[in-house]
């Protein structure tokens, strides 16, 4: 590891980004790097600009992704070198916003139901009746399910905070008959090894392996299940404020998004086209 390397990877923990983060930053200075052949500490602001606009041009990469490199780029070059201004000054393209993959709660009964693996069940019901992302779901220990209080306890989620949800009682006898079977400790899903939780690639694939079995049309990806905890709620009645509480989301913007996918108010609204008196003449049947 050379000592630029190492300097940007204290930097990393010192600002206490998770793992996740820190790779994905380290990857995008590498590859800025090794797009102009040069050392990133001696790359300026064109450079970065061109870097960028070949991600879009060339690459043809994701808002999201692009915005992954600008923030890797931005903290590399304000916090790791000292220097300010390089990346933020320039212009951000504008991200596309597309309203995510919801299953209706007849299809999410498909769905879960397509697994006949206990322990494959039990983690995808967990996830979507607690609302809970893989890498919260693949780290939960078996005291972390507290029947006494009938939570959840979700430890360092993103953004390193801890917060309970609800356990559910349907989940509880389903949660009991898995852990009879396979008596899991510490983590509630271990992966290969016992002593150590399920990898959110493997919850990923256990997710792709349902939709299969299911015969459903939707792309299901690693959060649908959450969007579809945080959409059956809002339908159902929960204010968005709880369900900002339970998903853990630190911005309200980010929650109340999910206005726009619920469709109960939506069936539940009159067109004001209903309202409208037929003209002269004008026939009153379709």
């Amino acid at each position: 590891m050379t000592p630029l390397r190492q300097r940007m990877t204290e930097d990393l923990i010192l600002h206490n980004l998770s793992p996740k983060t820190s790779r994905l930053y380290i990857n995008w200075v590498a590859d800025f790097a090794w797009h102009f052949h040069t050392s990133p500490d001696r790359l300026g602001a064109e450079h970065v600009r061109s870097d960028l606009l070949h991600l879009i041009q060339e690459r043809h990469v994701s808002g999201n992704v692009h915005k992954q490199a600008r923030l890797a780029l931005q903290f590399f070059d304000r916090v790791t070198l000292g220097r300010d201004g390089v990346v933020a000054d320039l212009a951000r393209p504008k991200a596309l916003k597309k309203l995510p993959v919801v299953l209706s709660q007849e299809e999410m009964a498909r769905f879960l139901d397509a697994l006949h693996n206990p322990k494959h069940r039990a983690l995808l019901m967990t996830a979507y009746a607690a609302g809970l992302r893989l890498s919260e779901v693949a780290r939960l220990r078996v005291e972390d399910i507290d029947t006494a209080r009938m939570v959840i306890h979700v430890r360092q989620g993103k953004g390193h905070k801890d917060r309970d949800v609800m356990l559910s009682p349907r989940l509880l006898t389903v949660l009991r008959e898995y852990w009879a079977t396979y008596r899991p400790r510490p983590y509630l899903f271990p992966g290969r090894q016992p002593d150590r939780p399920v990898s959110p690639r493997t919850v990923q694939m256990v997710c792709q392996r349902a939709l299969e079995a299911s015969g459903l049309s939707k792309h299901v990806h690693r959060h649908t299940l959450r969007h579809s905890f945080a959409t059956h709620l809002l339908e159902s009645g929960t204010d968005l404020r709880t369900i900002q509480v339970l998903l853990g989301h630190h911005s309200f913007s980010t929650t109340a998004r999910y206005l726009h996918i619920a469709t109960a108010a939506l069936k539940s609204t009159r067109s004001p086209f209903d309202g409208l008196e037929p003209a002269p003449g004008g026939q009153t049947q379709p």
